[in-house]
């Protein structure tokens, strides 16, 4: 079974997994990610066979990293939130093994930023203090909204959201969600009209020019304010860590966690159709057209391919057919990764470049990008040595269309290389001269590895209305199968995708008559805090 593919995991079990009187029900798992990684080890805990298919050769989904010469290209998790005690998903990491001998840094600023209008730079970092009264000597016109904005943070310095998501909604019962009111009443007033707008909306009543473009560019102008004050509170707590090992180290601990637990991965295993036999899910075939069967499906990889394409748009109703035809997605992104013969010591790992003349870039206008500098840990580069990254938002259309032409498509990655190290270099002068080393991926390439639609990195736009919206993880009409990730779980990220394939499983395990068990029979170092 399987020629071309390649498995990994102690229990691989034979092509039909369906229990024929046995205690034990069997899960096939779509996709390698980390929602699907996180259903595979709760499954295993709670006695389910699961086993995993994925069709790229690797797991992580997304949140990967890969190497290129002397350097590792990381392009995928930028954070991490709750990464110590004192949220709720830190638990959660124990659970999943994702603490298990590994170093997650403090992030002390989530971004610094470099106006080309003004010349200036800000630094939102940890403490918040400091921020008010740099933002109020940018803009004293605006002392009141930044005094608003920053109490807000501070606020949420006291919330533990994730916790919200301990419990699936499709559990809650009637009395669930009144608990949940009482459990967030300290900061239930950042939820209404003034903080649930977007920050674009919100940057409208600021006076600087300024300090608007620093609101919009925080995170991303859609997401609701309250998110990026809970960012902000998460920072002021140290509660947001870097990733010293790179994500594909991170996702690799949750593989040892899932193997050791008894669960199996195929890879380069792509699924082209669920099987479904009297409205049940009952395996999947794949694209060598081999069957397997399972009790249970879990779908946790592209929501729009998994609905109409590999369960052929059969079931849906009114409300899944209205998300998947008026709610946004976030737009792919192009990640440029320069290896440099230079060091960034004094530079924070994330960064903005607010420019002062747009770059065009195959019909999409920009304003301003995300920089990282991977100047810490040790695997990212040699000693001396450092890589630098910029994201590109992009238009899925454009870069498709020059997929057909491998001349076009390769001339527009130069031509769009050059244009940004332009950029880069009047801010790091002779930086074009450092460079050894040159790698892009494009919203193709995401597509290729992934079959993400249109190359999304992650879900939906997390708009306030999609942020505060319940998914159901079942779908109309058809038993046994259940979704997990970032198309069920809106504003996607690490957290709310782990989750995902959790309360899949909490689910599952109240529909069986069972206690859901989070056993973690691993020992979990104490982390040394380290900020930079």
């Amino acid at each position: 079974m399987f020629d071309s593919a390649q498995y990994h995991g102690l229990n691989f079990f034979s092509p039909d997994l369906v229990t024929t009187g046995m205690a034990e029900k069997s899960i096939i798992i779509i996709g390698a990610g980390i929602a699907g990684l996180a259903a595979g080890s709760y499954g295993q805990m709670n006695g389910y066979r699961t086993r995993i298919v994925e069709h790229h050769s690797e797991p992580g989904g997304v949140a990967t990293a890969w190497a290129n010469g002397n350097y590792l290209i990381d392009g995928g998790i930028h954070y991490l939130m709750g990464h110590k005690p004192g949220q709720a998903c830190h638990e959660m990491y124990r659970q999943l093994g994702i603490l298990h001998h590994r170093h997650y840094p403090d992030l002390g600023t989530f971004v610094r930023f470099s106006d080309e209008i003004t010349g200036n730079q800000i630094s939102f970092g940890h403490d918040l203090e400091r921020l008010a009264r740099d933002l109020r000597k940018l803009s004293p016109a605006d002392t009141k909204i930044i005094d608003s904005f920053i109490a807000g943070a501070q606020a949420m310095r006291r919330a533990d959201l994730f916790a919200l998501m301990e419990t699936p909604p499709e559990l809650m019962g009637t009395f669930g969600p009144l608990k949940q009111l009482w459990g967030m009443r300290r900061v239930l007033r950042y939820f209404g009209p003034e903080f649930n707008q977007s920050m674009a909306q919100y940057a409208k009543a600021v006076k600087s020019e300024e300090l608007r473009r620093l609101l919009v560019n925080l995170f991303l102008p859609e997401v609701p304010v309250w998110f990026v004050l809970l960012i902000l509170g998460l920072l002021a707590n140290k509660q947001m860590g870097l990733l010293a090992g790179s994500c594909s180290d991170f996702v690799a601990s949750m593989v040892t966690r899932y193997e050791g637990l008894g669960g199996a991965i195929l890879y380069s295993a792509t699924v082209k159709e669920i099987l479904v036999e009297n409205h049940r899910a009952v395996g999947v075939r794949m694209a060598d057209g081999t069957e397997s069967r399972a009790d249970i499906v879990v779908g946790a990889g592209d929501g729009r391919r998994t609905i109409f394409e590999l369960l052929g748009g059969r079931y849906v109703d009114k409300k899944i057919t209205e998300r998947f035809a008026t709610w946004e997605m976030l737009s792919p992104i192009i990640t440029i990764s320069f290896g440099v013969t230079r060091e960034f010591p004094d530079v924070p790992p994330l960064n903005f470049v607010m420019l002062k003349e747009p770059l065009e870039l195959g019909g999409v206008t920009i304003t301003g990008f995300p920089l990282r500098l991977f100047n810490y840990g040790t695997h990212f580069s040699p000693s001396g040595k450092t890589v630098v990254q910029v994201l590109l938002h992009a238009d899925w259309n454009y870069w498709d269309s020059l997929r057909g032409d491998r001349e076009r498509y390769n001339a527009e990655k130069l031509r769009v290389t050059s244009e940004v190290l332009t950029r880069l270099e009047a801010h790091y002068p002779g930086i074009t001269a450092q460079v050894e080393l040159t790698d892009i991926a494009t919203p193709y390439t995401t597509w290729r590895y992934t079959l993400n639609h249109q190359g999304a990195f992650m879900g939906w736009l997390p708009t306030p209305k999609a942020m505060r919206a319940q998914v159901n993880k079942m779908l109309p009409g058809l038993e046994n199968f259940y979704m997990a990730g970032q198309w069920v779980m809106p504003g996607g990220g690490v957290p709310p995708s782990l989750y995902s394939g959790r309360q899949v499983i909490q689910i599952l395990c109240r529909r069986d008559g069972k206690r859901f068990c989070t056993s973690v029979p691993i020992d979990i170092p104490d982390q040394t805090a380290v900020t930079l």
